[in-house]
């Protein structure tokens, strides 16, 4: 999307985000025991190690939770109120970029 108008990567964002929150698991998101199952899902540090973030989960939980998908109306609001303002919040059109960029 690098290169895009601003607002369609507003919007594109905004869609994702909604499609994203609408698949996963809804309700309030608390933290509570471990599974013993996890996703493959790999930190890459700058020391070039790598880390699961499953097994990082007492770093990683508080970040999962805060995003829940609780979260996802307030974002789409701000993303969509972003691509209809006369000048393109920075902020707003960097964290779109973001977002589908690690959809991919």
């Amino acid at each position: 999307m690098t290169g895009t108008d601003p607002v369609m990567t507003l919007l594109a964002a905004a869609a994702q985000l909604e499609q994203m929150a609408a698949r996963t698991t809804g309700g309030q998101w608390r933290l509570e025991g471990l599974l013993a199952t996890r996703p493959e899902i790999v930190a890459h540090h700058p020391d070039g190690s790598t880390e699961h973030v499953a097994e990082a989960r007492s770093g990683t939980a508080r970040w999962i939770r805060a995003l829940s998908p609780e979260v996802a109306p307030a974002l789409v609001g701000w993303l969509r109120a972003a691509a209809h303002q006369d000048t393109v919040d920075a902020a707003a059109l960097r964290f779109a970029q973001t977002l589908l960029d690690q959809t991919r």
